[in-house]
């Protein structure tokens, strides 16, 4: 890569929409990238494994999720669609968030979850996430256009693709009204609808 060279900025022109990460080798590499930084790693687990945005995900306190079991659900609701919906601490999430909840000063109740340089009191915020995970995906060389929503994206696009889940389930999650929007908003691409049509039935 050139030095300067930004594989994730949009071409001049070009109509900016974040993409979801495609390949799971991709979404490893950033783990791998994350490990020895606790809160950037539960963030971008939380991020790809709940499928919510960015600024509801930073709305949480430690207590929100601190005592949750991995079959457990925390309540929120939208700021978006004030449409209520669900957090899920899955075990590679529970994982990443005792690691970080034992990792540096004790983290009160009612801290912040995803706490900004600044203490406690203050939490990441969207723009600071959008930075985050470009610096992430330039990193390891991934190719495209990514942001805050990319997170979200990764969710539906791997429940789809990799794990055969409905766009009426995934549309639900998201609280779209119509399943053809959600396709539209994962970038399902031509040629992957080609893949699936590939599939011999009988």
């Amino acid at each position: 890569m050139k030095k300067g060279q930004n594989f994730n900025h949009p071409r001049k022109g070009a109509r900016i929409e974040v993409e979801p990460i495609r390949n799971v080798k991709d979404i490893k590499s950033i783990l791998e990238l994350l490990t020895g930084r606790p809160r950037d790693l539960l963030l971008f687990l939380m991020g790809i494994n709940n499928g919510i945005r960015a600024g509801d995900l930073l709305k949480l306190r430690v207590e929100d999720v601190k005592y949750l079991k991995s079959d457990q659900v925390h309540y929120i609701t939208e700021s978006k669609t004030r449409k209520k919906n669900i957090v899920v601490v899955n075990k590679s999430v529970l994982k990443a968030l005792g690691n970080y909840l034992s990792h540096g000063k004790e983290k009160a109740d009612d801290d912040f979850l995803f706490q900004s340089q600044k203490g406690s009191n203050s939490s990441l915020s969207v723009q600071s996430v959008h930075a985050l995970i470009k610096k992430w995906t330039n990193a390891i060389n991934l190719k495209g256009n990514y942001g805050t929503h990319t997170l979200r994206k990764t969710w539906g696009y791997q429940q789809r693709v990799n794990f055969g889940v409905g766009f009426d389930v995934i549309a639900k999650r998201y609280n779209h009204t119509d399943p053809k929007t959600t396709m539209l908003y994962l970038g399902i691409e031509d040629s992957e609808i080609r893949n699936v049509l590939l599939n011999e039935i009988g």
